[in-house]
């Protein structure tokens, strides 16, 4: 992999591959403000999502996280806070302003919804003005950070796209880089692999905590087994059996080399180089927001059966080694790796293609999910509303 690329250094000298400003509702109520400042302000993007009412907690804890997370990205130019009321708006609002980039809230309450639209365009093309007069500088690879998560896995996956990701992430840990891997949900019954894999006690200990929380999950709701769940219907039309068959092939993405630093909440961000554990969901909309909020600038996302997630923020880069899939979903695709399957080529080739392709993204290549408009932003709910 080169070892250099060109982005966008922010004022917390974290760098971005991205450069959005981004109009963030702080609830469910505030989306169709966001969305007419959006219309208003060619360039900006709304990020509409359905929660934000009524939640406590851990799980008003993780909604703010979320969000400030998201807004502090360094894809993130600058950022337009909206919500329904001033105090949880300006909760947001304070929380990205620790990065040092420009951020405005706007509260409703008060103002209804035509001033707070007013108001919040005019500081919104303020914010784009700034955008486009900043300019790419050539950035060093260990200052990238890349998460990944897999979707419709198939017997092609755990064989050759999942193991290209785990030897591209070999290659970005020997060059100093932040990788993520999570997927709680479908570790069940490689557990094992990755907690050999953690740096030390302590963080196997952790590692173990979340599985295991997980775990209660399922038996407090008296499920035996993740039937119709794990497998999902495209992995058992895949080849896959169990859910185990599935964690083999998952903990592949994780390759052979980095050691298990440390392990983070939902949407938390680590804190220095290395391989990282994330708990999460294995719904790919939910982990890739997750990893965005967590600060990642570029997901790898390997799919055997075809899967065509995007994330507003997070470039996601697609593989497969289904000859299929890449066949009849070629536009989702990235990067082709059934070449391992024919024997055309070898992992530490399939590895190479895959970092090349990170490079020219983070150089400013849209992704297919850019390009075909893929912005799921989906955020991870614990509880029902009080």
């Amino acid at each position: 992999m080169k070892k250099e690329f060109f982005g966008y250094r922010r004022e917390n000298g974290r760098v971005g591959i991205r450069n959005h400003v981004i109009i963030l509702p702080l609830d469910d109520l505030s989306n169709a403000a966001c969305e007419a400042v959006a219309n208003n302000v060619k360039g900006t993007l709304a990020l509409p999502h359905a929660y934000g009412r009524l939640q406590f907690g851990e799980d008003l804890d993780l909604h703010f996280r979320t969000l400030i997370g998201t807004g502090c990205n360094p894809n993130v130019a600058a950022v337009i806070v909206i919500g329904i009321e001033p105090v949880w708006t300006q909760r947001i609002v304070d929380g990205i302003a620790k990065t040092g980039k420009p951020v405005a809230g706007f509260a409703i309450e008060k103002n209804g919804d035509l001033n707070t639209i007013c108001d919040a365009s005019r500081k919104a093309k303020e914010f784009m003005h700034i955008a486009t007069e900043q300019l790419r500088v050539p950035c060093s690879v260990n200052e990238l950070w890349v998460s990944c998560k897999c979707g419709e896995s198939d017997t092609t996956s755990g064989i050759a796209s999942n193991p290209t990701v785990g030897n591209a992430f070999d290659k970005l840990w020997e060059a100093g880089a932040t990788t993520l891997f999570g997927e709680t949900t479908e570790i069940t019954g490689g557990e094992h692999l990755v907690l050999a894999r953690c740096a030390n006690a302590e963080i196997g200990k952790k590692f173990q905590y979340f599985f295991d929380r997980y775990a209660k999950v399922v038996d407090d709701h008296k499920t035996d087994d993740l039937c119709d769940s794990q497998p999902t219907k495209g992995n058992i039309e895949g080849g896959l059996t169990t859910i185990e068959e599935k964690a083999l092939g998952n903990v592949q993405k994780i390759g052979r080399k980095a050691p298990v630093i440390g392990c983070l909440d939902k949407a938390e961000s680590p804190t220095g180089p290395g391989l990282w554990f994330m708990d999460s969901s294995s719904a790919a909309a939910e982990m890739v927001t997750l990893a965005a909020a967590g600060g990642f600038v570029a997901h790898f996302f390997p799919t055997g059966q075809g899967n065509i997630i995007g994330n507003p923020i997070l470039p996601v880069i697609k593989l497969s080694a289904n000859p299929r899939t890449v066949r009849t979903m070629k536009e989702h695709i990235d990067v082709d790796v059934s070449g391992i399957l024919r024997r055309e080529l070898n992992l530490d080739e399939a590895g190479d293609l895959l970092l090349d392709m990170l490079t020219r993204t983070c150089n400013g290549r849209n992704t297919a999910a850019e390009v075909l408009g893929h912005r799921e932003f989906v955020m991870t709910r614990l509880y029902e509303s009080a």
